[in-house]
């Protein structure tokens, strides 16, 4: 038998076979890496750690159990504010030395899209907002569409 018959009869087998080993190691290999990244995440997660929610919240571990992941862990998000969440929704650990990023807002922040009066308490400004119904907003909508066209 030659090479030729041998992978036109068994090349698929062999193709299929190699690519099954492959993906083997490489799941082994990226299961090792993640369980790694877990123990270290596990370490560095105790109380008084900056971390990051996966929820984008950034806030101080108050309360965690690395031994029951069950457990709900105790975040503060601001000065008195503590929040339970899933212990796997700790995204990760935050480096004191690198600050969370801040963006640039796009926007006229309101005061300078508004102008106050200066002599009228906050108060007597809220008194003039007014909620709308739905029906209402709905109204207004159609009202706004059709004024475009």
């Amino acid at each position: 038998m030659n090479i030729a018959t041998f992978f036109s009869q068994y090349g698929l087998f062999f193709v299929l076979a190699i690519l099954l080993v492959f993906m083997v190691f490489s799941t082994r290999r990226r299961n090792k890496r993640m369980k790694e990244e877990q123990e270290k995440k596990a370490q560095e997660t105790v109380p008084g750690a900056r971390v990051l929610l996966q929820g984008g919240l950034y806030g101080t571990i108050v309360e965690f159990d690395p031994e029951n992941l069950d457990r709900p862990a105790k975040v503060e998000i601001a000065p008195g504010v503590v929040i339970e969440v899933h212990s796997q929704a700790i995204l990760r650990i935050v480096d004191e030395e690198q600050p969370a990023p801040v963006e640039e807002s796009a926007h006229t922040p309101l005061d300078e899209q508004t102008p106050l009066d200066e002599h009228t308490p906050l108060d007597e400004r809220a008194g003039d907002i007014r909620i709308e119904s739905a029906e209402e907003t709905r109204a207004r909508l159609e009202r706004e569409a059709d004024d475009k066209n």
